[in-house]
Formats: structure tokens, sequence, C-alpha cells
């Protein structure tokens, strides 16, 4: 083992990894040789995932709002090396409904927070680490998504909060926090030419990102070469918040 690979037998948990980021991420884990447990929402986020078939991959159905369902889920693992969160969800034009709103926090937010504290005694008897995934909006905020602004500027908090607490423990926490990335989530906006060049433009490399991108960043940070890195936020967004 090197400083840049991971240790042998490692296992990573990817809350969301049925998406698009969660896929890239869940796929490069398991290129790395690691076991991976993978989540979706529901039936139809597993359907349309798309992750690779592996043996080593473990694909389940999880909402994380229930606080239930995640410690069942939790409890189904003997050893967690890594927890990535990157469950979200966003709803452009309907957050300023307080229903939406709350929805956006719990599953963004309190999501990761739950998931954070199921998987807590495991991650302290491996020494393991958690990477959140926040985002370009957490200090950039947009109009039409209210909610998503704020929850990914609480997962920021959140996770220099958990770093702070759980470092007595030998618990890594980090996030990254992607810019303009190439995922279903923003699919039918870049359908306007328009508007997928204005973004281009804005960020200092002239085009968008891609979800291996920041699955690079995220696994970097479950590797010995960051082991002095808590609590640090890695913004992947092609230079659009150095501008």
């Amino acid at each position: 083992m090197t400083a840049f690979s991971l240790p042998t037998n490692f296992h990573a948990v990817v809350i969301g990894g049925s998406g698009g980021i969660g896929s890239a991420i869940c796929n490069l884990f398991l290129e790395l040789g690691a076991t991976v447990s993978a989540t979706g929402a529901d039936a139809r986020a597993l359907e349309q995932t798309t992750l690779k078939p592996d043996p080593k991959l473990r694909l389940t159905e999880l909402g994380v709002c229930s606080d239930e369902g995640v410690a069942a889920f939790a409890r189904q693992h003997d050893r967690t090396d890594a927890l990535i969160n990157c469950a979200g969800i966003l709803a452009r034009d309907q957050e300023y409904e307080i229903a939406t709103f709350q929805k956006v926090l719990d599953v963004n937010l309190t999501g990761t927070f739950r998931t954070c504290m199921a998987f807590h005694t495991q991650l302290a008897a491996s020494k393991g680490c958690v990477v959140n995934i926040a985002s370009m909006n957490a200090y950039l905020a947009l109009p039409r998504i209210p909610a998503y602004c704020a929850s990914k500027g609480g997962v920021v908090m959140l996770t220099k909060a958990l770093a702070m607490a759980w470092a007595p423990e030998g618990i890594r926490v980090n996030a990254v926090a992607p810019g303009y990335i190439e995922t279903p989530i923003n699919e039918a906006g870049r359908k306007d030419e328009a508007h997928r060049l204005r973004i281009a433009d804005r960020t200092a490399l002239k085009r968008w990102g891609k979800p291996d991108e920041v699955a690079g960043a995220a696994a970097f940070l479950c590797m010995p070469a960051s082991q002095y890195a808590t609590g640090s936020i890695v913004a992947i967004d092609g230079g659009f918040l150095a501008g």
C-alpha cells in the first residue's frame, strides 16, 4: 500500500451512491479495490443508476429521512472505513414553500447528520473518515433554490463541527464542494446551449465538471496521503469561486 492507495479490505459506505456523483465515487472506490455498500433513495433510483455491476458492490434502497431505517442500515455492517454522504435533492422555484424547504433540509443536512451518527461507532473503531458532499452553493447563493443553498451551507459547518468533535477518536471529517458538474440533476438545463456556455465561460477552466473529477477528490480524502486533513472543504468547481 502507498499513501495514494486504500488499505487492504477497505469498506466504504456511499449514501446516495446510485446518483450521478455518488455512482462515480462508488466506481472509483471499486477500481481502487474497496468493497462498497451504496444506497439509493427508492426503487427508481436503483433502476436508473449508472453503477457498474461488481461482486464487491452491494446496493440497497434507503431513505435518509428515517431514523430507524438509517440505524438499521448501519447495523448491517460490521466495519466501515469511510462514510461518503452524497444523498441530496433540490426543487427549483418550489423551496419557498415551507414543506418543501423542510424536506430539502431533512434530506441534505439532517440526513447527513443522521448517517454520520448512525456510523459513528464503526468509524471510531476503524479510525475511519467521513466525506460529505457540500456544494459551491454553500458559498454562492442562487435565488431559485434557497433551501438547497441553506442545507449545503449547513453541511459545511456540520463537517467542521464533527471534525472537531470526533478528532480525539481518530475520525477525520472533510467535505467536497462541487461546482457545476454534468449530472442528471442539471441535464435539462444543459440542453439550453446559451445557459451551458454561460456557466462554462464563468469558470476558469471554461467547462463543466465531470462526476469522476469529484470522485477523485473524495477518494483522496480517504487515503493515508490526506491523514492530516480534517475539517477541510475542497472546492471542485473549475475555478468558479476563484473569479
